[in-house]
């Protein structure tokens, strides 16, 4: 069947930007257009969106990407979307706007309530039901912040008049129609990210939306990833006619796919603002005892859920875009391979970016960001050179405590996201884990996931096989460094960690 002049439009709204990028039937990216949006920081620990410019945004990046393709809404066969997970909007029904600003996957403000959770039953409290241990990086605290702290949203709680959702919720309203019959609806794997959804019959459970200040009929309807339209949208909208919408998925799951990670045992690694490590479990749920989470990798309708572990990094390109923008030691992200290569090591400088908290496996958030080892003889290339080595070594932690969980040693990573375009960081990670690092030839693995998913639901591919042919490798690094000298570097960023760890709660204490 010939598709000549038929794309697939991914949706990409992510943490920093959105994007709307067009795959063609060979999974290449043929036409793209991204923007940025703003950051805002209200109070340490705090990071906020503001949704109606998400929103803006995701429609000037369509209409640019369909002017610059000169192409129109007849030559796209289907769109997915793919978002920054956690991301939390509250916003009413009946006028389309939101009743605050979008509370970010990286913020902490929920962690007095999830403090008191642990202290009724520890980390793991709710982790057997849900897959994820008690931490204010996920949905549900900051929903039950929200409900406690914003009175308006209170009253529309008790009166019905408010939707809670994470960002692909808020799109899909919107494309589809907003006020005007909008469908509130949110897939699998953006659902199990809630600390609200059974992980095992895939729905609200009444007794987690009580304990985060909600009902079920205020949150989105779960569905799974793929396999069916999840409607249309709307003709006036960026899109300017009615196209199926056809798969979801958040973003790491998104990049899983994308990777074509389909069989048990394959994981990739996403190196963007955050880190994300995960690995194909099947169609088996298993609660990790390691520090991960267990979270949906895809749905396809109609079949079983499949499952990951997943072990997630708060700051990783997020770290780089720090030291641009708030210190200045570069001013562009790419500088900092220049300047990490000027040095042939770290100089004994370590760098642990915990600016909102350790998550895996540590769940610490109390820990904040330490710089340890500082003598006279470090220079900008060695504390720029530990900014990325750092990413490395969370990495690592995340591996090992993968491999215990899943009893199965990691032959291979395969990487995607900006920071894998550091050949610096690459070969460095292939030295800390010993293992080859592999870069895909298509870099676009996240929203390529999203036309994955929207593809085989229209039938532009038909298998997930189809899709794995599509994958293809650019570049392999293997692990130079010794393995004693490996192990001398792990020791010391371990005593890194323990530096940073429990800082707030040491300081509550004196």
């Amino acid at each position: 069947m010939p598709h000549t002049h038929q794309y697939v439009a991914a949706i990409d709204q992510g943490t920093t930007s959105t994007r709307c990028i067009l795959f063609d039937h060979e999974g290449n990216a043929v036409c793209s257009h991204q923007l940025e949006h703003r950051q805002i920081y209200p109070k340490p620990g705090w990071v906020e969106h503001d949704a109606l410019e998400i929103w803006q945004r995701v429609q000037e990046t369509v209409r640019a990407v369909l002017e610059k393709a000169s192409c129109s809404a007849e030559n796209i066969l289907s769109v997915g979307i793919t978002n920054q997970r956690e991301t939390v909007v509250a916003w009413d029904p009946e006028t389309g706007r939101p009743y605050y600003h979008a509370i970010v996957w990286q913020d902490m403000r929920g962690s007095e309530y999830i403090d008191e959770l642990i202290r009724e039953g520890g980390i793991g409290l709710l982790q057997e039901q849900t897959g994820v241990p008690l931490s204010p990086y996920f949905a549900g605290s900051k929903i039950k912040w929200l409900t406690e702290h914003v009175p308006e949203i209170q009253k529309a709680v008790d009166s019905g008049r408010v939707y809670f959702g994470t960002i692909d919720s808020w799109l899909i309203w919107n494309l589809t129609g907003g006020v005007n019959g909008g469908i509130f609806a949110t897939d699998v794997t953006n659902a199990s990210r809630y600390l609200m959804m059974d992980i095992r019959d895939l729905s609200w459970d009444p007794e987690l939306t009580k304990r985060f200040g909600v009902r079920p009929e205020l949150l989105p309807e779960i569905r799974a990833s793929f396999g069916e339209s999840w409607g249309m949208t709307v003709k006036g909208g960026p899109f300017g006619k009615e196209v199926p919408i056809c798969g979801i998925l958040g973003d790491q799951q998104a990049a899983l796919f994308g990777q074509a990670c389909f069989q048990i045992g394959q994981g990739k690694n996403t190196y963007g603002t955050g880190c994300f490590l995960l690995m194909n479990t099947g169609e088996q749920y298993a609660v990790s005892s390691n520090g991960l989470l267990t979270t949906v990798a895809y749905q396809q309708q109609g079949r079983a859920p499949v499952y990951a572990l997943e072990g997630s990094i708060a700051v990783a390109g997020a770290l780089i875009q720090w030291l641009r923008d708030n210190i200045g030691l570069v001013r562009s992200a790419p500088e900092i391979n220049t300047l990490a290569a000027s040095v042939p090591d770290n100089g004994g400088v370590y760098f642990v970016p915990a600016f909102s908290g350790l998550y895996a496996p540590y769940w610490d958030a109390d820990a904040r960001g330490t710089v340890i080892g500082l003598t006279g003889y470090a220079d900008s290339g060695h504390l720029a050179r530990a900014v990325l080595e750092a990413t490395a070594f969370q990495t690592k932690d995340i591996v090992d405590a993968m491999e215990k969980d899943a009893s199965i040693p990691i032959r291979e990573l395969r990487v995607d996201g900006g920071m894998s375009q550091s050949d610096i960081l690459m070969e460095y990670q292939a030295d800390i884990l010993q293992v080859p690092v592999i870069r895909p030839k298509n870099k676009e693995t996240t929203a390529l996931g999203a036309a994955y998913a929207a593809g085989l639901s229209a039938g532009f591919w038909n298998t997930l096989d189809d899709l794995a042919g599509h994958w293809e490798e650019e570049c392999r690094w293997e692990a130079s460094m010794p393995l004693d000298e490996r192990d001398r570097q792990v020791k010391k960023w371990h005593r890194a960690v323990g530096r940073a760890k429990q800082w707030e709660t040491e300081e509550n204490e004196l």
